[in-house]
């Protein structure tokens, strides 16, 4: 039962683990939980994956040539030098940011294969106590995906963690940093359609010998129809084909109309999942490649070789050195040339490590390295060619194929990216930093293909603003620039705390990989800096935005859970109402949602005040987020009896990781009476053994030896009952085995706990037939009357309206209205 101390476990509690593990069962969970990252792959496959790989996460940076000569010289080339001064800035950005950094160390910090902002932070959760929500315990660590090390207490990694959990403020500013990374992350979501579509389209009005205003107008509905082809039919397209001939008149609109239909389209498109419609994005972007690569070396062939010399870092020195105030504002647009990686982060989950190398190495930065040497070939001997220098340089008789493959790739590059904001908000959501909104599994497959409608939607209607609005590569060039690095710079500062925490690598390697980084981007931040007001300023304020509801709502949440811990209930005044609590107890089963792992919430001494019945069953179900990718299906749920038997109470705590979800097909009900009943089977048995008086109250959906023989000790009904659930029902939750090292009573003391488990069962089994109610809180946070005006505006009106608009918990569980009771409480902050 619960120890009369609220903060701690009991002497017999069900979650107590045994601490006298021998070795051999040390070494087969650490090679359990190696499974889960280290993947032998064969050849073959790791070159299939590599080319899959193509289609979801090097779009972006594969489209970067399309805009970023433009960007890098606005006002156009004034010198050839400057031509080849850029090309060797590009050639050792993309040498030392995606190749030296991305691909062979950051891809190396993902939790279980999941790259991003917020695995990244996940990790730190799990080496270090940072996490601002206090709801860690140890029986978490005995998941099979949780890969948490042992740190020597005098290493300078223990020194480290010890000064982050230390004090809040740095855990605050730890967190505060992957939220600003989060939202640049959601900023390069809007702003990577709207430059890659945007500049993909700009071939249309590029002045090309062959084309007369006839094949234009064909050209630009040709455009549209196959963009309303391609996403199944938009809706309204008649309307957008009317505004189309209503702005024809004007050249230039022609251009933005074209993208905006197509981003319609592209944000129309996501309800299907990137599993359904992405089978054609690898070979498109492997001819996307393919085709730049071949342009680029028939340019160098064809006009000017001599930029080669662009490899040597001189002509880097003399572009810094003498360019001015001119040469390093243009170092904005040369950053440019490197965007897209770190969605490549961002995208990891579906790839091993390998085959997003080899994929790298053997096709995407060879295809870059010649497409960016082309252009500046050919800006060599055309300087007044800077504005759609790429579609300038492609030869005439393969113009419009190669505009067709453009636009294509721009989409893939905007899905990527697309997809990859979805999988952080699932993240932030999930570690409650994000409103709860309706998340949906688009694939069955891949565990981290997910569809948020309304962000969608969100993102839709700011994508074409920013479109609209600007019209223009150029600012929205610089919009970009200033997302990209910004989240370059929060990855760099997380990944010095994992290579300390997690890595455990010595502090002079980390110090030359901080200052390498931050060597080139904080050069290019400085570079941004001077764009602020030139377009830089839609990604900060679009962060701002978001930055702003993230905070509220974890303060909100972090309060909520602060109260719930303050005033839970003592197990001393629960034990004192005796077994029918001081009530009528009904028959059914009640199930009293909470935030809390352990103790009885405040919810429940309200409830029972004011009503004068309690259900004869009374469950506690916790559901908690741990900082893990995800848990096992057979690991989930962890059962254990608050008090007495007589009392009937139980708690449950259903443990989901950052990808999980919850599903209407996932019968959370179901699953949750299938655990309780197992473990009113389990505990009956172990009333039989002695030699252990701390074991765990996980339940394994996997049978040992050691528990066979037991069950069969205490008689051959209940290891018939066990194992025809185990058979009709799901897997439930493992952990250690609470089997182990345990000594068995004579077959008589079994028949006595058989027979009351079966008196049990069927008593649970009838309460079960009674009805089941769903008890939730409805905890109102207000700000004190004395409070700060600031923290009355965030609490008072941000928190509240987006507690008011977010989803219910109800909805999210799957709860029918008529089984739903909520129980409200004011707290005030």
């Amino acid at each position: 039962m619960d120890s009369v101390n609220e903060g701690t476990e009991g002497r017999g509690s069900m979650w107590d683990l045994d601490q006298k593990l021998d070795q051999p069962m040390d070494e087969e969970a650490g090679k359990l939980k190696n499974a889960y990252r280290e993947k032998k792959y064969s050849t073959l496959l790791l070159l299939r994956l590599a080319f899959q790989s193509l289609g979801v996460v090097y779009g972006d940076l594969g489209t970067s040539p399309l805009y970023v000569f433009f960007n890098t010289f606005p006002h156009g080339v004034k010198d050839p030098d400057d031509v080849i001064g850029a090309l060797s800035l590009i050639i050792y950005s993309l040498t030392l940011v995606p190749l030296l950094k991305y691909v062979f160390i950051v891809c190396r910090a993902n939790d279980n294969g999941q790259g991003g902002t917020f695995a990244l932070y996940s990790l730190l959760c799990r080496h270090a106590n940072v996490n601002t929500i206090p709801n860690r315990h140890r029986t978490d660590e005995d998941l099979t995906t949780y890969s948490r090390f042992k740190l020597q207490d005098k290493s300078f990694a223990s020194k480290t963690r010890q000064w982050l959990e230390n004090h809040s403020s740095r855990k605050n500013s730890l967190l505060l940093l992957v939220l600003v990374g989060t939202c640049m992350v959601i900023g390069d979501g809007i702003l990577t359609p709207a430059i890659s579509v945007l500049s993909a389209s700009g071939g249309i009005k590029v002045d090309h010998p062959n084309l007369s205003n006839g094949s234009l107008l064909f050209l630009s509905l040709l455009c549209i129809v196959l963009s309303v082809k391609v996403i199944f039919l938009v809706k309204r397209c008649a309307a957008v084909l009317a505004s189309f001939f209503t702005y024809f008149s004007s050249y230039a609109d022609v251009v933005v109309l074209v993208a905006v239909v197509i981003l319609v389209g592209l944000f129309s498109l996501q309800h299907y999942g990137t599993d359904k419609v992405g089978w054609l994005f690898a070979p498109i972007v492997l001819l996307w490649f393919l085709m730049i690569g071949g342009i680029g070396a028939f340019n160098i062939w064809k006009y000017d070789s001599s930029v080669l010399k662009a490899f040597s870092p001189v002509y880097l020195y003399r572009y810094l050195k003498g360019g001015g105030k001119d040469g390093w504002t243009s170092l904005g647009g040369i950053m440019l040339s490197i965007t897209g990686t770190e969605a490549l982060f961002a995208d990891l989950a579906h790839f091993p490590v390998l085959a997003v190398q080899i994929a790298f190495t053997v096709i995407v930065f060879p295809c870059l390295l010649l497409a960016y040497s082309g252009q500046a070939a050919y800006l060599v001997n055309h300087q007044d060619h800077v504005e759609d220098a790429f579609y300038h340089s492609i030869p005439d008789s393969i113009y419009w194929p190669v505009f067709i493959i453009a636009t294509l790739a721009a989409i893939v590059a905007s899905q990527a990216t697309i997809t990859a904001t979805f999988s952080i908000i699932k993240q932030a959501l999930a570690l409650g930093c994000f409103p709860r909104v309706k998340v949906v599994h688009t694939s069955k497959k891949f565990l981290g293909q997910v569809y948020i409608p309304d962000i969608n939607w969100i993102l839709m209607v700011l994508c074409i603003a920013v479109t609209a609005g600007f019209r223009n590569q150029n600012q929205i060039g610089n919009a970009y620039g200033t997302a990209v690095v910004i989240v370059m710079l929060a990855t760099t500062f997380l990944m010095i705390l994992i290579m300390l925490l997690v890595w455990r690598w010595h502090w002079i390697l980390v110090l030359i990989f901080t200052g390498l980084s931050l060597l080139v981007e904080l050069t290019y931040f400085s570079a941004v800096l001077f764009k602020i007001d030139q377009g830089g300023w839609v990604p900060l304020v679009i962060a701002a935005a978001f930055l702003i509801v993230m905070v509220v709502w974890h303060y909100g949440t972090v309060k909520r859970y602060e109260f719930e811990m303050h005033s839970k209930v003592s197990m001393a005044w629960i034990l004192g109402l005796g077994p029918s609590l001081g009530l009528v107890r009904v028959p059914g089963i009640g199930l009293v949602y909470t935030e809390l792992a352990s103790g009885v919430p405040s919810i429940f001494s309200h409830f029972i005040t004011n009503l004068p019945a309690i259900h004869s069953v009374v469950v506690f179900v916790c559901v908690k987020y741990l900082p893990v990718y995800t848990v096992p299906e057979d690991e989930r749920f962890l059962v254990k009896r608050i008090g007495p038997k007589n009392f009937h109470m139980f708690r449950c705590v259903a443990r989901y990781g950052y990808k999980d979800l919850h599903k209407k097909d996932d019968d959370f009900e179901k699953k949750l009476f299938h655990n309780l009943f197992m473990f009113v089977r389990l505990e009956s048995m172990m009333e039989g053994c002695t030699d252990s008086e701390e074991y765990s109250s996980s339940i394994y959906g996997q049978q040992t030896a050691e528990s066979r023989d037991c069950f069969l000790d205490n008689g051959s009904t209940i290891m018939s009952e066990f194992e025809h659930t185990i058979e009709s029902g799901d897997s439930i939750v493992p952990a250690n085995s609470p089997l182990r090292q345990v000594h068995f009573r004579p077959r008589s003391s079994g028949q006595a706990s058989s027979q009351n488990e079966v008196d049990e069962l069927d008593f649970l089994n009838s309460c079960r037939d009674s009805g089941v109610v769903h008890i939730l809180g409805n905890t109102v946070v207000k700000a004190r009357k004395d409070s700060r005006l600031y923290k009355r505006i965030a609490v008072d009106y941000i928190y509240a309206f987006l507690r008011k608009i977010c989803r219910e918990h109800s909805v999210i569980f799957n709860v029918p209205h008529e089984s739903l009771l909520n129980v409200g409480q004011v707290f005030y902050v």
